[in-house]
Order: structure tokens, then C-alpha cells, then sequence
């Protein structure tokens, strides 16, 4: 009897979302992107060894010659290069696959997206109001619209201060990334980005990846401290 009455729940659940996926594709109608969301790989550590890269196909960042030389010397300092290491805003896309937790909430003017990683937040606006220009942010400028279930967010106006993975792929203030978040099941989004730069890279090239939903959990205060030489660092979370 148990399994009878938890049946049609579970199927009454899935028939739910598809009818709500198919209603927001074609009533013009926004996805419901609310919810806590973590990605399952480690992407974080290095984009190519997560093989998340989708194009060029052979999963390797087109890096400009000078660029790819830097982007070695990161590495070799990474242990304490690392922006995020030393408490920075990680910075888009990496916020979205650094190995912690991210909420998003929405309304009609804009999608709010908080990070566990370093208090980090973005307002994704949908007024089709302009970018700001002549500012670099660690999180970029965000402008976004909906494409059906998708949630397609244009990020410019960056700093240089944020690398992309932790191993130390890199990007200039000339960064522009260009995002879509599709809600692929009840508890997974796909996300993907597309990365240009032009003083680094030679030409654009796009990551894809799922996202899940974290259920029982909420976000948690990532506190950082200063060291004796000046550096800051996270704060391991006691169990």
C-alpha cells in the first residue's frame, strides 16, 4: 500500500515539470530557476581535465602563444597564486563550479544569485537596461532575457583579478562570457558559458555542465582570516 500511494507522486511530480518546461517554452513564460545548486565534477581544478570544454572538440583552451606561457607560469605558482585560495570573489563562470553551494532567487525584474564562495553575489537584471561600462568587477555586469526555459545572462565590464579554474587558466579585462542556465529536470540545470577574450585567447570557446540540486542544506558563512605575511585565507569549517 505504501508503494501505491508513493507511485503517482513521484509520476505526478515529473509530469509537473514537463508540463511546466512546455508551458514557459511556449506561453514565453520564465523557467523556475529558485533553488540551492552545486556542480558534480571538477571542473574547478582544471577545465580540460574535467573534459567539460565542448568546443573546440578536442577540449583544449585556444590559448594565444604569450597567453599559454603565462598561463604555465600560473600553474607552477598556483599553490599560492590562486585568486580564490586567497579569498577573491571567484569570479564568472568559476563561481558557478567552485566546490561549494550557489542560491538563486528570481522575480520578474531580475535573477539574484548568492554564492557560498567568499559572499560573493550577482543581480542578473532583465530590463534590458545597458551595461555598466568603465569599471572592472571580480564578478563582471550582468544583463540577462529568457529564451523559453533558458536563462541567457551577457557578462562584460570584468577585472583581471579572477582566474578560471585553479589551474591557473586565466583571462584579461577584456573577459566576455555569455551564459545559459536550461532547467533540464527537477533537480538539474544545465549550465553553459561561452568565453571570449580576445588579448588571450584566439578565438571564443564554450563549457557545458549539469547542476544539481543540493536538498537539506542552506548556505553557509565562508569566513576568511589574514595571515602573519599579509595573505588571506579560508577559514577551514569545523565538521
Amino acid at each position: 500500500m505504501r508503494f501505491i500511494i508513493q507511485a503517482p507522486r513521484r509520476s505526478n511530480v515529473i509530469s509537473g515539470f514537463i508540463l511546466t518546461v512546455l508551458c514557459a517554452a511556449a506561453c514565453g513564460q520564465a523557467a523556475d530557476l529558485r533553488g540551492i545548486w552545486m556542480a558534480a565534477n571538477n571542473a574547478d581544478i582544471s577545465l580540460e581535465r574535467a573534459r567539460v570544454i565542448i568546443d573546440p572538440h578536442d577540449g583544449k583552451i585556444p590559448y594565444r602563444p604569450e597567453a599559454l606561457a603565462r598561463q604555465r607560469q600560473n600553474f607552477a605558482n598556483r599553490a599560492t597564486a590562486d585568486p580564490e585560495t586567497r579569498c577573491f570573489q571567484p569570479g564568472v563562470p568559476r563561481a558557478t563550479y567552485v566546490r561549494s553551494p550557489f542560491q538563486i532567487f528570481q522575480n520578474d525584474r531580475a535573477v539574484y544569485i548568492v554564492y557560498q564562495d567568499v559572499h560573493a553575489y550577482r543581480i542578473i537584471y532583465l530590463d534590458g537596461s545597458k551595461h555598466n561600462e568603465g569599471l572592472g568587477y571580480a564578478m563582471g555586469d550582468s544583463r540577462g532575457h529568457w529564451e523559453g526555459n533558458t536563462l541567457v545572462a551577457d557578462v562584460t565590464s570584468f577585472s583581471d583579478a579572477t582566474w578560471l579554474d585553479a589551474a591557473g587558466d586565466y583571462h584579461s579585462d577584456e573577459l566576455h562570457v555569455v551564459e545559459r542556465y536550461t532547467r533540464a529536470g527537477p533537480e538539474t540545470l544545465t549550465y553553459e558559458a561561452s568565453i571570449a577574450d580576445p588579448r588571450v585567447f584566439t578565438k571564443p570557446w564554450k563549457i557545458r555542465m549539469p547542476l544539481r540540486m543540493q536538498k537539506g542544506i542552506q548556505i553557509m558563512e565562508d569566513e576568511c582570516e589574514e595571515s602573519g605575511d599579509g595573505r588571506r585565507y579560508h577559514v577551514p569549517r569545523k565538521p
